[in-house]
């Protein structure tokens, strides 16, 4: 069954609840380290509960991610680009003081995080409709960002040189903060979703297939092509290939993140008339 993928962050993270909670986060591959400094961590509130999401810099005021981390948010989205963010409870993370109202900028003053405004692609089909899927949003912060390179965005059309029988093998680095899928260190000794560390990490996933609105790759750890893929708490990541953000990540199909990836493509048209909007423009 379709399950989106954006990162449960109530209080302090606790598990995601897969049935309730749309997620996503990487799962096997590696830590990130400084690979790649564009990518931050999005928190941000919706009906008085708080969320987390990926995002990538691609201009020094505006943060790539999904339309599912920017849809009826609450308040400002607040970001941190750092790269380990807890390697156990609590988390650090802001509190808003008014949940229902969401963060505010006072929320993070004399943090290191920034704040700034979520919108959502008009298009956006809230997961209803392939053909017009547009889960691309945009976080536009109230300051810029100095001293961390920019992400360039692929040039339209980019992907389809990479159509089958090319596909399969091509290998796309995703990219993303949220829970890794590993064996609990106590109980049951089943590969599951677990809440720390929280970092960002990075895998490689071979390319399965591709549409006019989506990138789908193989994000099965056991595929000897790859090393992973997404799982809870990366919606909104990016996906990279050649040094360009390809793909946001949209949804998965499975509970334990083991399957396939679903990646919004980010060099179509409609998305990139849309961005214009923002001053992002292919890289």
């Amino acid at each position: 069954m379709l399950r989106r993928m954006i990162g449960l962050f109530i209080a302090a993270i606790a598990a995601v609840a897969v049935s309730t909670a749309p997620a996503s986060a990487i799962t096997g591959g590696e830590p990130d380290g400084n690979r790649h400094p564009s990518v931050g961590m999005i928190a941000f509130y919706q009906d008085g509960e708080r969320y987390r999401c990926t995002a990538t810099l691609v201009t020094p005021t505006v943060l790539l991610t999904a339309a599912h981390c920017t849809d009826g948010t609450s308040g400002k989205t607040i970001v941190t680009f750092e790269s380990v963010i807890a390697e156990q409870p609590p988390s650090g993370l802001p509190v808003a003081a008014d949940p229902a109202a969401g963060y505010t900028s006072a929320d993070v003053a004399g943090t290191t995080y920034l704040a700034g405004t979520a919108y959502s692609h008009p298009d956006y089909s809230n997961f209803t409709d392939m053909a017009n899927w547009n889960d691309v949003g945009v976080v536009v912060l109230d300051e810029p960002v100095a001293g961390i390179e920019l992400s360039p965005i692929a040039p339209q059309d980019y992907l389809e040189q990479y159509a089958q029988p090319t596909l399969n093998s091509t290998i796309f680095t995703i990219v993303g903060y949220g829970t890794e899928v590993r064996k609990p260190d106590a109980g049951p000794q089943k590969p599951t979703p677990q809440s720390y560390p929280l970092l960002r990490r990075y895998a490689e996933a071979p390319g399965q297939k591709l549409t006019p609105q989506i990138l789908q790759v193989n994000g099965n750890p056991n595929d000897t092509r790859g090393t992973g893929g997404s799982c809870f708490g990366d919606s909104g990541g990016p996906t990279f290939l050649n040094g360009y953000v390809v793909t946001v990540t949209s949804y998965g199909y499975t509970e334990n993140c083991r399957y396939l990836d679903g990646l919004q493509r980010v060099d179509i048209a409609g998305v990139q008339q849309w961005l214009a909007t923002f001053g992002v423009t292919p890289g």
